[in-house]
């Protein structure tokens, strides 16, 4: 009774197997399957002058447009010292003015002699002076002006505060960094390409991403379209962190694949699988060129 069992047993396996292999799906051999990671442009924000920070306007997760005010110095100094340039802008003005006008007001006696050529020589050379101390006090007041902007940190680009490394209360140095962030745009996938099928991959080839992650809506992985941004020309050894079924000391390059429909759900490092359709490689992307 025993024996029949384990035979049932063994039939059924059998039978099971030879009906995965046969009905399983197929590899399609029209399109490339690649894994890679989600990459994202970070910056590091910091003051272009040092001082004790007075406001930090923004919290870790918190999105931010191009432009916006993020961070602020306490600038009482850098005010004073605008102010004093300010001041010598004006008596500069008026030391020039004065200069000017003597010189102008002599010029007649000194093209008849009646002023000696040495005095003449000292009037200009006073205004041609006095004009200098005016040009150097502008350029002194621009600067403080500078100063002063610089006290303030503007989001260079849209994105997410990903990093706050200081907090208000704390004295920084010239650029230390006080945010870091992530850009919302480029996303592109860093992903390899083996040798044998780099000569099926062009730049601005249409690709499907696909993450890991399900869509409740739709109850499949989210998926997004883009398209073959960069072929790197240099080969090089597979990195240990790609996922591949090669061996690991096999040749590879190195592709970009930049996403056009991003949303909040990509994020930094997010792993993902690259469906490249080899039959209808599609038309060049003049964005090819974001590398």
């Amino acid at each position: 009774m025993k024996k029949k069992i384990a035979l049932l047993l063994l039939i059924l396996i059998l039978i099971g197997l030879s009906a995965y292999f046969v009905f399983r799906p197929k590899e399609n051999s029209n399109e490339l399957t690649l894994y890679g990671n989600i990459e994202i442009r970070q910056v590091d924000l910091s003051f272009q002058v040092s001082g004790q920070i007075e406001k930090m306007l923004k919290e870790e997760g918190d999105s931010v447009k191009k432009g916006e005010l993020i961070a602020i110095l306490d600038d009482k100094d850098y005010r004073s010292n605008l102010q004093k340039a300010s001041a010598e802008v004006n008596k500069a003005l008026a030391l020039s003015r004065d200069a000017a006008s003597k010189y102008e007001r002599q010029l007649p006696l000194c093209a008849d002699s009646t002023v000696s050529a040495q005095d003449c020589e000292t009037l200009l050379n006073t205004r041609d002076k006095t004009k200098g101390d005016y040009e150097a006090a502008l350029a002194q007041k621009t600067f403080s002006q500078n100063q002063l902007d610089y006290t303030k940190i503007y989001a260079p680009e849209e994105g997410t505060v990903t990093v706050r490394v200081q907090e208000p209360g704390a004295t920084v140095a010239k650029g230390q960094t006080v945010y870091t962030i992530s850009k919302t745009k480029p996303v592109w996938i860093r992903a390899y390409v083996n040798e044998t099928d780099l000569g099926n991959v062009k730049y601005g080839q249409k690709a499907r991403v696909l993450t890991d992650t399900i869509d409740p809506k739709t109850g499949n992985h989210r998926e997004y379209q883009g398209y073959v941004g960069y072929i790197s020309p240099v080969a090089e050894f597979t990195p240990k962190t790609v996922q591949s079924t090669d061996l690991r000391t096999s040749l590879v390059y190195r592709i970009r694949v930049y996403v056009d429909d991003i949303d909040e759900y990509l994020r930094q490092g997010m792993p993902v699988t690259i469906k490249i359709n080899l039959v209808n490689k599609g038309e060049n992307s003049d964005e090819h060129s974001r590398n």
